[in-house]
């Protein structure tokens, strides 16, 4: 009778034992995903940070400079779009010359719409020293993905001629 209870038991202890186990490997693997997760948005940031002045022309004096000197509404570009002249023209990619004389990578992707005016160009149409307007969103390299790129009027307007570019 003895024997039969310590067969009883044993089963009971390897049963716990085994749930033990899987519940600890499924811990270390969700640990892992998280770590994995984790690891690709720091990888994200950090060359999002490091290419944002070269892309964007973040503050002057860098992220690190006297922020205390800057005054808070300037030095920082919007993101999402921009205003400028076209200097280079490389296959998809324009290089627009924007405030302060900044340097943004524009990339013209399938679905890019381009207008001048009304009408619908295609990107062989544009040229350098055109101005445009950008719209877009920046990538993990801080290049804007132009998702709408409007050509400005050159010349004259009716609201007469057109303001050197010092925004």
């Amino acid at each position: 009778m003895e024997q039969d209870k310590q067969n009883k038991k044993n089963p009971d202890t390897l049963k716990w034992l085994i749930i033990g186990v899987v519940i600890f490997v499924i811990a270390v693997l969700l640990f892992g995903a998280g770590m994995f997760v984790g690891g690709m948005k720091a990888r994200f940031s950090y060359r999002w940070a490091e290419n944002y002045h070269q892309n964007f022309g973040g503050p002057q004096g860098g992220f690190m400079g006297d922020w205390r000197l800057m005054p808070p509404d300037r030095g920082f570009i919007q993101g999402h779009g921009t205003f400028g002249q076209i200097i280079k023209i490389e296959d998809s990619t324009l290089v627009i010359k924007g405030r302060n004389d900044v340097e943004k990578i524009i990339l013209i992707k399938d679905n890019t719409i381009i207008e001048r005016l009304r009408e619908a160009i295609k990107p062989a149409d544009l040229k350098i020293d055109d101005y445009v307007v950008v719209i877009g969103a920046p990538n993990d390299a801080g290049q804007i993905e132009a998702k709408l790129i409007r050509v400005m009027p050159s010349g004259e307007s009716s609201f007469g001629p057109f303001p050197p570019l010092s925004l």
